[in-house]
């Protein structure tokens, strides 16, 4: 079996690629990575893979990497809702090109190809506000970001070739992630970086946004799953069963790190800061899935590869594009909490 994984160097992309390497050693992967701010060659590190630099809006570079595979898993994406949110046209603009357009060129290829199965990976975020109860497959999309909408509209140009062509087309809708190799703008490893250094730790709001979060090797086994035994045309929720408040998992990292709850710190809350996500995953457990990791053991993993693994943030955190975009996101905040 040779699998394409399109953002195989981004955070989740790279654990999926790990994931394969450990249950699924006979299938030959190819991965296809633009290398943006978040992907990088390094998180593939010690793992036997095809590597292809391009973009997924490229369509001869889609056409190069997709050659002889017969699943595609799409991971690739503009995807931090904070960056979707700064008023910069470059930046919410690569949004809908990436996680819209570059759907559709993959889609065009993947149907010239006649692939197996096509896996659209995308989060829970289409689902919008969660006020109470939870997401289900059926569910509408209503999204409320900009990173939200470019994702909703990637998976309905993927179910559009579906209908219309034929293309065997799974998505799946994953909640919050966390583990090795994710980018320091998200929640989880933005907190722990900071308070290693013991620099304040922005918190949005009254920090009582909740999330349902996953592991990023059980999102990975739920992606694999979900695409080899999964029914094309049908949605998949990848849940993992631990909602938390955004203040309670702050006030987790600082005990780990034996840091002091004083370096919290409150600062104004994003636009349209949704409260709540929560899925239902009953469908996919259909499908034999299961987590594999508790929460506070993925967590404390974690923080413990953000500690030994200081060399891999430090040369992101202390690049010029990373303080560039730290500055315009968190010094004003921060200066008025």
């Amino acid at each position: 079996m040779k699998i394409l994984v399109t953002g195989g160097a981004g955070f989740i992309g790279s654990n999926f690629v790990r994931l394969v390497a450990a249950e699924r050693p006979e299938f030959r992967v190819v991965v296809l990575d633009k290398l943006t701010y978040a992907g990088r060659v390094q998180n593939l590190e010690n793992l036997s893979c095809e590597f292809v630099e391009g973009d997924i809006c490229d369509p001869q570079a889609v056409s190069r990497a997709m050659e002889g595979c017969e699943m595609v898993f799409n991971f690739a994406a503009e995807s931090h809702v904070d960056r979707s949110l700064m008023g910069d046209p470059d930046l919410a603009g690569a949004f809908v090109q990436t996680d819209v357009y570059g759907v559709y060129v993959l889609c065009e290829e993947a149907k010239k190809r006649g692939v197996e199965r096509f896996i659209q990976v995308s989060t829970d975020e289409v689902y919008g506000d969660v006020e109470s109860g939870y997401s289900v497959e059926s569910d509408p999309l209503a999204p409320r970001s900009p990173y939200a909408a470019s994702k909703a509209g990637g998976e309905l140009i993927a179910r559009s070739y579906f209908v219309s062509h034929g293309l065997p087309v799974i998505t799946t809708r994953g909640s919050n992630t966390f583990g090795p190799y994710q980018f320091p703008e998200k929640l989880i490893p933005l907190m722990v970086t900071n308070a290693i250094d013991d620099k304040p730790l922005p918190l949005y709001g009254d920090g009582m946004q909740r999330r349902d979060w996953i592991f990023a090797l059980d999102h990975a086994l739920g992606i694999l799953l979900a695409g080899e035994r999964g029914k094309p045309g049908e949605a998949y929720n990848v849940g993992g069963g631990n909602e938390r408040y955004n203040k309670e998992i702050v006030a987790q990292i600082l005990q780990l790190l034996g840091k002091p709850q004083s370096l919290i710190k409150h600062v104004e809350d994003r636009a349209g800061h949704d409260r709540r996500y929560a899925l239902n995953f009953e469908k996919i457990k259909g499908l034999g899935y299961a987590p594999r990791h508790s929460f506070e053991d993925a967590l404390r993993e974690t923080v413990a590869w953000f500690q030994e693994r200081q060399d891999w943030w430090r040369a992101i955190r202390d690049g010029a594009d990373y303080q560039d975009f730290y500055r315009r996101q968190y010094a004003q905040r921060l200066q008025n909490a």
